[in-house]
């Protein structure tokens, strides 16, 4: 149960957070200039890139998605491989076909205008509830509780909510609307974000320098780390299978691209075995789309889905020039595999291949 905080309580806390913001908030590449409208385009680009993924990562992304397609018109004209390609290695990749999906009908119907509430904005593919009040806060003005998990563990720590996540997510959103102040919310939310990004840290937070010092509960009851408490969580099941690395004498690789309704849909591959908890290692071979005559690699690949983890043999094999691909999959230049949208596991088995011993080091230059 979180302690009460009054009407003055919640609007000190507010204006000392903001004030805190004012002086120290976070220069980003998306962000508007102070007193400066932000751009709806750059707001909703890098909060779909935002998702589960660290302020870190999603720079160099976010750049090069501007620079190539400075608007949403622009984006939407892009082919879908294009789209995937630039995507590659950020991981989630169905925020990448969504994105897409949601550039078309902004562009399209909504002739280059995005919604501006968040129901509107539910709407979209790709917008959930945390960045549909993001998006409106932050590009339209909206009084709107945009809870990240920055902001999700200042609130906990704040209010000493200590029912365990997610089953507090409602509360916390609860205390959150009530504090978010009608002139400002758009930097109420980021400053919420910086706060937890930048003070109020999972581990050693510096309550010292907080701004909210003195309203917080979580570290007057002594212990602001225990806060968020979290549920137990479960164990990820271990998956396996094989990738079969198949390269030609002329250096192509066999690929294909994954179906777009599944894990990783629309993104490059190397052939593979599905990916199962009970896995045969000894008929792995058998199940390549090519019969070739394959050694397997001494090292494997791991790798952490969501929900699973996954370890992949790695098989490898030479086939002469003329063969071709069979259906459903093709042959691409070594030197051009650089360029494809492959995940980050399969980049991961492309390593592997090319630092084993044996591997023709010349034929793999370019990836």
């Amino acid at each position: 149960m979180a302690f009460p905080m009054s009407l003055d309580a919640r609007a000190g806390a507010a204006a000392s957070l903001l004030a805190w913001y004012d002086r120290h908030r976070r220069d980003l590449p998306w962000r508007a200039l102070p007193g400066e409208p932000a751009d709806p385009y750059k707001v909703w680009l890098s909060e779909i890139m935002l998702q589960q993924t660290t302020v870190a990562a999603v720079k160099p992304y976010f750049l090069g998605f501007l620079a190539r397609w400075p608007n949403v018109g622009l984006l939407a004209q892009a082919g879908g491989e294009e789209v995937m390609r630039a995507w590659a290695g950020l991981g989630y990749y169905s925020r990448a076909r969504n994105l897409h999906a949601c550039a078309k009908i902004v562009a399209g119907p909504l002739k280059g205008k995005f919604p501006d509430t968040e129901a509107g904005l539910r709407c979209l593919p790709g917008i959930g509830p945390y960045t549909a009040a993001a998006i409106a806060a932050i590009a339209f003005g909206r009084p709107a509780a945009a809870i990240d998990g920055n902001a999700e563990r200042v609130l906990a720590r704040l209010y000493s909510i200590g029912t365990p996540l997610p089953a507090a997510r409602s509360e916390i959103k609860t205390k959150a609307a009530a504090m978010v102040p009608p002139q400002r919310p758009g930097d109420f939310a980021q400053a919420m974000m910086d706060l937890g990004a930048m003070i109020c840290a999972p581990k050693h937070p510096c309550c010292g320098i907080c701004p909210l010092l003195e309203f917080c509960r979580g570290q007057a009851s002594g212990c602001p780390e225990s806060l968020p408490r979290k549920a137990p969580r479960r164990e990820r099941p271990l998956r396996q299978g094989a990738a079969f690395f198949l390269r030609r004498q002329d250096g192509a690789v066999l690929v294909r691209t994954r179906p777009p309704e599944r894990l990783l849909g629309g993104m490059t591959e190397l052939p593979g075995t599905a990916w199962v908890i009970h896995f045969d290692a000894a008929s792995a071979a058998s199940q390549a789309p090519v019969e070739a005559s394959y050694r397997k690699l001494d090292k494997s690949v791991s790798h952490a889905f969501t929900h699973f983890a996954l370890r992949l043999d790695i098989y490898v094999a030479d086939v002469p020039s003329k063969r071709r691909a069979p259906t459903g999959y093709r042959f691409v230049p070594e030197c051009g595999l650089d360029k494809e949208a492959f995940p980050s596991v399969m980049r991961k088995i492309i390593e592997a291949v090319r630092l084993s011993p044996g591997f023709d080091k010349c034929a793999a230059k370019g990836f």
